[in-house]
């Protein structure tokens, strides 16, 4: 992973960084890894984040149908580059 520091702005470094680990699940991965996991719980965990994402799927299928109203778009701040 690169972070180019641009004049000496080491908080601006570290800020992209944190959002690069944070894109990748470097975070998520460092937290799963803290403690042992039994396979039991490994399991339920891995069988509810598949309900999330076929949950998540139909969703956006209905938001591209109309059934759903889509999300609100996000509105960016004026003072960034």
């Amino acid at each position: 992973m690169l972070v180019h520091v641009r004049d000496n702005n080491i908080d601006q470094a570290l800020k992209a960084l944190k959002r690069k680990m944070q894109k990748e699940g470097v975070f998520r991965e460092m937290r799963e890894r803290r403690a042992y996991e039994k396979p039991s719980e490994r399991r339920n965990r891995e069988k509810a984040q598949a309900i999330r994402r076929a949950r998540k799927l139909a969703r956006k299928a209905a938001q591209r149908e109309g059934l759903l109203p889509m999300p609100k778009p996000k509105v960016k701040a004026a003072g960034r580059r």
